[in-house]
């Protein structure tokens, strides 16, 4: 993205969270001045006591004063309920408005090397600012601006009283900024932390069988215990830090009001004020120090929540930044390749260089080369899991990019070498969680792909619940599924990696005839694979081995070429055998 695209995102971003939220959060800031405000009714309830009502004797005038401030206090509380009230649905709003967008940044993550604890934690960002907008944090600091009304009040009962009050605040606030510079860099490598001892987890979770089959799970546990007590070392001093200053904050506050009350004291002998302002100062500046000592408390809560914030924001701008393409017509002539090299998104390290082929519609592609060349790379590059650093893919001579992400599933089948499938039915998985059932295109993929007799005689049909990962099935059954899902709506390419690899020999005249067909129905097939029974439908073949296609053409071609090029391999090895034979003594 280029510097001026980036500001315009991040515009975009910020503007979006404004129009979200600005509206109440300046609703909820005045709503937390009246509170604020009628928080002063005890200040001026003692005031009244002590030099009205006392002094007078007159208990019409103690009731009326009482009735007063019992009215006050139920005005502040419903304020106080309104306020709760609004920052919970302020949270749920974020939620909404959030979830849906990490959720989609997560599926995405990790085909671009993040370990599946990484691509959840935009998940629990969003939890986490939902959480902290039903604590006690974000009152803290919506009542933090209105503490100057606090020290004014006891400033205009008395000047020292309002000096001394004020250096109280200044230095809990001190004391606050402290307690963030010390906690910051903690808060982040205890986060990192998690992260790692998250991802541990993952791991060991799914690969549980060979943990288990293999004897090693004491030291999978093991590995994961060293990096919880990273995470718990890390936790602890930075809890440590913010309680401690915590700590300190509660006794600074009660050394202040102690000295509040004891120079009131003083300044009442001396006829300076009267002994219920010494009260009034007391509860007024309680109140103007609580919602610093309060942010101190709940201040492990705000670096979280400012954290997962900045995440989430940063992750809106990069959305926010996304153009939707104009929708295109279905393709139906032609998939190029023209000449792309492919990196991994973890490592960078270029795995794929200079590929370049054309299709026409009706024709199939098989990729064959060795273990380790670059085959199941190229796959990745053309459904679009990881981009081409350079070079294009094209459908209909329009570059991927131009196609939208959720209508090219329309047009583009993909079956993966290890198919997973979605914890749901077997109708959910093979239409893609579409939210209407086609049953005659649903029977249509499945009848190619051979497994619509396999699936009636389940207990639930087609109803059937497969379970996490479709674990409930063996792996020629999630294949063949799998194949079903990658023809469901015929779409115009299909793309398979290595989809013989568990199949019978029934699967493979299942995925042949699969192949027939849509060569029949001008589609398009494109198949990886090490087996060469895969190789009798297709009409053109690509070779590619040590990152690069080294000979593409039709099929008879390059099969004669790769069988000349074996026989080649082999008069140059056998006399050096026979070589070695003689120097061992062989006959």
């Amino acid at each position: 993205m280029t510097s001026t695209a980036k500001a315009i995102a991040e515009h975009r971003g910020d503007e979006l969270l404004r129009k979200e939220f600005k509206g109440v959060a300046v609703f909820v800031f005045w709503i937390s001045g009246i509170i604020n405000v009628l928080a002063l009714t005890g200040s001026f309830y003692m005031l009244q006591i002590y030099d009205r009502a006392l002094t007078s004797g007159s208990v019409p005038t103690l009731a009326a004063l009482s009735a007063l401030v019992i009215g006050l206090y139920l005005f502040q509380g419903v304020f106080d309920v309104i306020r709760s009230q609004l920052l919970v649905r302020m949270g749920a709003r974020f939620d909404r408005m959030l979830a849906p967008i990490a959720h989609r940044v997560s599926v995405d993550m990790p085909r671009f090397g993040f370990s599946t604890g990484e691509a959840l934690e935009r998940g629990r960002d969003v939890d986490t600012i939902r959480t902290f907008m039903g604590s006690q944090g974000p009152v803290a600091l919506f009542d933090l601006p209105w503490v100057p009304l606090y020290i004014l009040f006891v400033y205009f009962l008395h000047p020292v009283l309002g000096a001394v009050t004020l250096g109280g605040a200044i230095v809990l606030a001190l004391l606050t900024v402290w307690t963030e510079l010390r906690s910051r860099k903690l808060a982040s490598a205890a986060q990192q932390a998690q992260l790692t001892r998250n991802s541990i987890a993952d791991s060991n979770a799914r690969n549980a069988d060979v943990i288990k089959a293999m004897g090693f799970s004491s030291r999978a546990v093991s590995r994961f215990n060293t990096a919880n007590q990273d995470h718990l070392t890390l936790q602890t001093r930075a809890s440590d830090v913010i309680g401690t200053f915590g700590a300190f904050s509660r006794v600074l506050r009660m050394v202040l009001q102690s000295a509040l009350l004891g120079l009131g004291a003083y300044l009442t002998i001396q006829g300076q004020m009267s002994a219920g302002a010494i009260i009034a100062v007391s509860v007024a500046a309680s109140r103007a120090l609580a919602p610093i000592d309060m942010a101190i408390a709940n201040w492990k809560g705000v670096v979280a929540a400012r954290q997962s914030f900045k995440r989430l924001r940063d992750t809106m701008i990069a959305l926010s930044g996304m153009v939707r393409p104009l929708e295109l017509p279905a393709p139906a002539k032609s998939f190029k390749v023209d000449k792309i090299t492919v990196a991994a998104p973890a490592s960078g390290r270029v795995l794929l260089t200079e590929v370049g082929f054309e299709l026409k519609a009706g024709q199939a592609l098989g990729v064959i080369g060795p273990s380790g060349g670059g085959k199941t790379t190229l796959v990745r590059a053309l459904t679009g899991i990881w981009p081409a650093l350079r070079g294009s893919i094209r459908l209909d001579d329009a570059d991927l990019t131009q196609w939208d992400e959720d209508k090219i599933g329309e047009y583009v089948g993909y079956l993966p070498q290890d198919v997973a499938l979605l914890d749901g039915t077997i109708v959910e998985n093979i239409t893609r969680l579409a939210p209407q059932r086609d049953a005659r295109a649903i029977v249509a993929a499945t009848r190619a792909a051979g497994v619509h007799e396999m699936i009636v005689r389940l207990p639930d049909g087609y109803d059937t619940q497969l379970g996490p990962m479709g674990t409930s099935l063996s792996a020629g059954q999630r294949q063949r599924i799998g194949l079903a899902r990658a023809l469901y709506g015929d779409p115009f390419v299909v793309i398979m990696d290595e989809p013989n690899a568990f199949l019978d020999a029934e699967g493979e005249q299942a995925l042949n005839l699969a192949i027939r067909q849509i060569r029949a129905r001008d589609g398009i097939a494109i198949i990886v694979a090490h087996r060469p029974s895969i190789l009798a439908e297709v009409d053109m073949v690509a070779v590619i081995q040590n990152g690069r296609m080294s000979a593409f053409g039709p099929k008879d071609e390059i099969v004669a070429g790769q069988r000349q090029a074996n026989v080649n391999a082999l008069k140059v090895v056998e006399p050096r055998a026979r070589g070695r034979a003689r120097a061992l003594g062989a006959p």
